[in-house]
């Protein structure tokens, strides 16, 4: 039994994609016989009893304009440290190279323990758009990579995303341990709710789930919904998730007319919600440029739902046209395009929602399989002391 730390900047009760994937990591290694102690920055001081794994998050306060975000030092929280000082660790594994990095970094300096870092996300862009300057923009890059060349091994979602990283200007090994998925199966009295819920009737659904937020190419959503009205398509979009930009979503539906055919349902919590919301899409579209090995993808593609993505996107490394899903250019004009063949042949979206199902999604038990043996060979060599000490000017 390995006792693990899982350090990230995002966790219950809201999540983006990096606090679902360590929410996952938790409970699946826990469901291994491993003993996993999570490290976050306290979003709210509800319960959260009943977790079966431990939870130590450390006061924090909301990033202005971002409120799913949280920032804090975790040395600064005194009731941290003395909790902290009582929990035993092999191996500390960071999804994160800010406050909660930070804190993954200070223990396995203090305690000599190995430390993994996962890459998750396009940090540069970012930074450009909350700071509009490419110059700083470089300079964080910059403390990101040195964050990365401080850990013992380095680990990417995907290939595409690794390369990312090297792009930053990391020239150390990472390896690739991509996303898993929590497979399960929708009962049909969730998919019954989300139409009469949302008073779909027998409407075709185009399904968005993610960040409100521009920079995951929503725009493009918009416009391709707005292209299909003007054809004459029937459809509804479902737009679920929250984000900095939820109002100039809104305003940008009543801009294009086409706020009758959409609905910004907010963040969703309920895991049946979700799953009878992928189920009665007829296609989850997701255009997204940013992101590396989206969870929500994956999710859709449990339930048979096929996405349609950006073609050479960093995303769309796990579509085959026409196979397990569909790409499209980066325009909306084509996006319509491609929905609308979608939309006009059932059958064929049928037959590669199937297949999707068959060939996206990898159970997370499978992929922590493979994650367990790294950590493993990791302590081993920690207790060898054949670990470079990256960390010593930090003790």
């Amino acid at each position: 039994m390995l006792k693990i730390g899982q350090f990230s900047d995002t966790f219950l009760p809201v999540v983006d994609g990096v606090g679902r994937v360590v929410q996952a990591y938790a409970e699946t290694l826990t469901a291994m016989g491993h003993q996993v102690t999570v490290v976050a920055p306290m979003y709210d001081t509800g319960s959260r009893g009943g977790l079966p794994y431990e939870l130590l998050d450390f006061m924090a306060s909301p990033v202005p304009g971002l409120k799913q975000y949280r920032f804090g030092e975790a040395m600064l929280d005194a009731h941290y440290r003395k909790r902290i000082r009582m929990v035993e660790l092999d191996i500390v594994h960071a999804h994160s190279p800010f406050h909660a990095g930070s804190e993954a970094l200070r223990l396995a300096a203090v305690r000599k323990l190995p430390l993994v870092a996962t890459f998750h996300s396009k940090y540069y862009d970012d930074f450009l758009k909350t700071t509009k300057s490419e110059s700083v923009a470089r300079m964080l890059t910059k403390f990101v990579v040195n964050f990365y060349n401080r850990c013992d091994e380095v680990w990417a979602v995907g290939r595409n995303t690794a390369d990312v990283l090297k792009s930053y200007g990391y020239e150390g090994e990472v390896q690739v341990m991509p996303n898993g998925a929590t497979m399960r199966t929708v009962r049909p009295s969730d998919v019954e709710e989300v139409t009469r819920r949302f008073s779909l009737g027998d409407d075709p659904v185009i399904l968005f789930v993610g960040q409100m937020d521009w920079k995951k190419n929503i725009l493009t959503v918009l416009e391709a919904c707005a292209e299909l009205k003007k054809q004459g398509q029937v459809f509804r979009l479902l737009l679920a998730g929250q984000g900095m930009d939820m109002n100039g979503i809104q305003q940008k539906l009543d801009e294009l007319n086409i706020q009758d055919r959409a609905q910004m349902l907010g963040h969703i919590t309920d895991s049946s919600l979700l799953d009878g919301l992928y189920t009665r899409a007829a296609v989850f579209a997701f255009p997204s440029l940013y992101d590396a090995a989206p969870m929500v993808v994956r999710e859709a593609a449990v339930m048979g739902t096929p996405s349609v993505m950006v073609r050479g996107s960093t995303a769309a490394e796990i579509i085959r046209d026409g196979e397990n899903g569909y790409l499209c250019e980066n325009d909306p004009q084509d996006l319509a395009r491609v929905i609308r063949g979608i939309l006009e042949d059932p059958e064929k979206r049928n037959r590669i929602g199937e297949t999707a199902k068959e060939t996206i999604p990898v159970p997370w038990s499978r992929v922590l399989e493979t994650a367990v043996e790294r950590y493993e060979r990791l302590v081993a060599l920690g207790k060898e002391g054949k670990l470079k000490n990256k960390r010593r000017r930090l003790v």
